[in-house]
């Protein structure tokens, strides 16, 4: 049985049949609305908790109208203990919530996806495509040959030659496209209307969204059943930061969690911050900005969501706040130094603004903090040349490799004579 009612427009409320639309007559963006008295009567923790660790334990919740057929393993990602990270950045208890493992490619864009191409099954489509900063790209190409489909991915031309491969492998067409995202998007919109494939964050963008809720009810699952009382993540588009907040909001309409507030922290690259300047200056009004980073993941200098992802950060008691590109840098060594995870630029991003936000006095470091990490350091390896010790060269001679570390070594290791 599907639970959803239909689509409604986000701004005058306008209300449309389930269809693969983005926008409503009036130009605002539409987001699926479902039954939700319906939800009170069938999702409860049991159902959930007896049902195979992945996104689909939560299916009643997400846009479909029958059981997944295919992108069956993504999602349940770990939420792990950060304490010494925690201790680092001099906060209390700080959790992370780790994408960057997530199944098969390795971002919190499989959750997407398997949202998405499921649905793009139902509607009838055949050929499967995107535009994307890299993360997505992977996604779709992976999940739609699993699905059989045929894939097309847009993608800026100097994207990250990682994330370029790991779309390829798939056997994906690649379209580099001279521009950045906004120019790529914007051709991909033209495309969607011309030859009716299945665009996952165009025509699909209402369905395709709502699977970054499942990133938030894993969170209150994983708490055992609560909501933290902040949580940082890194903006994009937009979607994520505004669905995680929509997601907290459900599980406690349904009852499945206490509902109560979560401060939503935004983050950003200074070289691409729209919404985080926005939010900065207590407004959510979007000035689009040319893009230039090394968080090529989170480079959309006009975010589909901006507007909304600044809303969340506003209403609910959070900030947003962005960083230089050697911050990032050093986020991503820090997070990797001290909890073993290595994140993509992105998860540089979460970390070096929580940093700058507990230094600001606007994040409380006594709250319970999660933080997103989205993608994986894999990915990401140019952000890295040259700024880390590659050890040293030796000769298999235990004098040689005494000379080069007799400073570290206790001096009753180190023979004499």
């Amino acid at each position: 049985m599907s639970y959803v009612k239909g689509l409604r427009c986000r701004e005058c409320g306008a209300e449309y049949e389930t269809a693969p639309r983005t926008v409503c007559d009036c130009l605002a963006p539409l987001e699926i609305v479902y039954h939700v008295d319906a939800w009170k009567k069938v999702v409860t923790r049991e159902k959930i908790t007896s049902r195979p660790p992945t996104l689909w334990r939560y299916r009643e919740l997400l846009p479909i109208d029958r059981e997944p057929v295919t992108s069956l393993t993504s999602g349940f990602t770990p939420l792990v203990p950060a304490p010494r990270l925690a201790k680092a950045l001099g906060c209390h208890k700080l959790w992370i919530k780790n994408d960057a493992v997530n199944s098969p490619t390795l971002s919190f864009k499989d959750r997407v996806v398997s949202v998405a191409i499921n649905k793009a099954l139902e509607f009838g489509f055949r050929v499967i495509a995107c535009a994307s900063t890299g993360n997505l790209a992977n996604a779709v190409a992976a999940h739609a040959a699993a699905a059989g489909l045929e894939s097309y991915v847009f993608i800026p031309e100097d994207l990250e030659e990682a994330k370029v491969l790991g779309s390829a492998v798939y056997g994906a067409k690649l379209v580099k496209i001279r521009g950045n995202y906004d120019q790529v998007n914007r051709l991909c919109s033209q495309i969607a209307g011309e030859y009716g494939w299945g665009f996952v964050n165009v025509n699909l963008r209402a369905f395709y969204a709502e699977g970054s809720k499942t990133f938030g009810y894993e969170i209150a699952e994983q708490l055992g059943w609560r909501l933290p009382q902040a949580i940082v993540i890194p903006i994009a588009g937009g979607s994520l930061i505004t669905r995680v907040r929509k997601a907290f909001a459900e599980f406690g309409e349904i009852g499945l969690v206490e509902d109560k507030p979560v401060k939503i922290y935004g983050a950003q690259a200074t070289g691409c911050s729209p919404v985080t300047v926005a939010a900065k200056r207590g407004t959510t009004e979007i000035e689009p900005q040319k893009p230039s980073t090394i968080a090529r993941s989170l480079a959309i200098g006009s975010p589909a969501d901006g507007f909304y992802a600044a809303s969340s950060i506003l209403n609910s008691g959070g900030a947003g706040e962005d960083v230089t590109d050697a911050e990032i840098v050093e986020g991503m060594r820090l997070l990797a130094e001290t909890e073993g995870i290595f994140g993509e630029t992105a998860a540089g991003v979460t970390v070096a603004v929580t940093r700058k936000l507990i230094q600001q006095g606007q994040l409380d470091p006594g709250e319970e903090t999660v933080l997103a990490v989205t993608g994986n350091g894999l990915k990401t390896l140019d952000a890295v040349q040259g700024k880390l010790d590659l050890g040293v060269t030796i000769r298999p001679r235990l004098e040689e490799f005494e000379a080069q570390f007799a400073k570290v070594l206790h001096p009753s290791s180190v023979a004499v004579g």
